[in-house]
């Protein structure tokens, strides 16, 4: 239910495919996105994502499995390739050193796009579940692997915080990125790495500008940070949002997923909860949210008569409801 929720968007810019949630005893999250050739041939009809089972704690559940839609909603709207173009675009005319920088942003756009889609839905959750993944020894945080897709971990915890503020702005932000900084300071490293971080974190303030302001053909002439951005989902407004929730907790039980997970997130950002109120909280309202889900699915199926032959009992089955591609089969009761 939270990994469709993540996806829909105000408008109708894509028609959203069925998704399917498992967990994972490894340690890295992914999707098969939904009409992706199989390796048999046809497309595959329904998103798949997996969690892995040690991110199923707190705010690393919405970190995961938000980044995770937001590679299909990328897909859907086509936003690797067009922002490809507008990030070469930029290399193109950037001067001197700023092009490699702008080069690694293009190597790394599916995975910031993806980051982009989880801070405008989660808010300051999906920074946050994002540090605690990513809080390695220092060989890790500022590895700069050539043919790694995500950004280098140092950089990509700012780029978050960038993006946040940009979306929903406030100090918090400026707040986080300076702990992060000293958690990991910038030193003692090898010249050549500390020059490329110098030139990611100099052409940070306009490749976030960049993305914001994406109007790819698919969105009909609106930006990407326009359609992403969510009122709702300031600092503020979630802060009040919970503290309602404290008074009448049975309104968190009936609202977005998303949103209980943002409205947490900042909760703990801002102190209003302990870790572990927060991950029994999850946990309650996943079981809620499973058991909506399968009273849903068993309300959508109709109850029909199948033909039998002459002197045989009737049989009662149930019928599926069909997705764009599938047949509709009758399931015997």
């Amino acid at each position: 239910m939270a990994a469709a929720e993540a996806l829909v968007l105000p408008g109708h810019y894509f028609e959203a495919p069925p998704i399917i949630c498992h967990l994972h005893r490894g340690l890295g999250g992914a999707i098969r996105r939904a009409r992706t050739r199989l390796p048999g041939g046809g497309q595959n009809p329904v998103a798949i994502v997996r969690i892995p089972r040690e991110r199923m704690i707190g705010y690393g559940i919405a970190s995961s499995l938000v980044h995770e839609v937001g590679h299909q909603g990328a897909a859907l709207l086509g936003l690797v390739e067009s922002l490809h173009r507008a990030v070469e675009q930029a290399r193109r005319s950037a001067r001197g050193d700023e092009r490699e920088a702008w080069g690694l942003w293009g190597r790394w756009i599916s995975e910031v796009v993806a980051d982009f889609w989880s801070v405008a839905k989660v808010g300051v959750a999906s920074t946050l579940g994002l540090m605690g993944l990513i809080s390695l020894p220092r060989a890790f945080v500022f590895r700069l692997d050539p043919l790694d897709p995500h950004p280098l971990p140092w950089i990509r915890v700012l780029l978050s915080c960038a993006i946040g503020d940009r979306l929903y702005p406030d100090p918090q932000w400026a707040e986080i990125a300076s702990v992060w900084e000293g958690l990991y300071p910038a030193r003692a490293l090898h010249p050549r790495l500390l020059h490329v971080m110098t030139l990611l974190h100099e052409t940070l303030p306009a490749f976030v500008s960049l993305l914001a302001e994406h109007r790819p053909d698919a969105l009909l002439g609106r930006s990407l940070g326009e359609v992403l951005r969510v009122p709702d989902r300031t600092p503020p407004a979630l802060i009040a949002r919970y503290r309602r929730w404290s008074r009448a907790p049975d309104l968190m039980s009936t609202a977005a997923p998303t949103l209980v997970f943002a409205v947490l997130g900042q909760a703990r950002a801002s102190g209003l909860i302990s870790p572990e109120r927060e991950s029994l909280l999850l946990a309650e309202l996943i079981g809620q949210w499973a058991l909506r889900s399968t009273l849903e699915t068993n309300a959508s199926f109709s109850t029909v008569r199948v033909p039998m032959p002459a002197g045989q009992p009737v049989i009662w089955a149930r019928e599926q409801p069909t997705y764009p591609g599938t047949r509709r089969v009758p399931v015997l009761r």
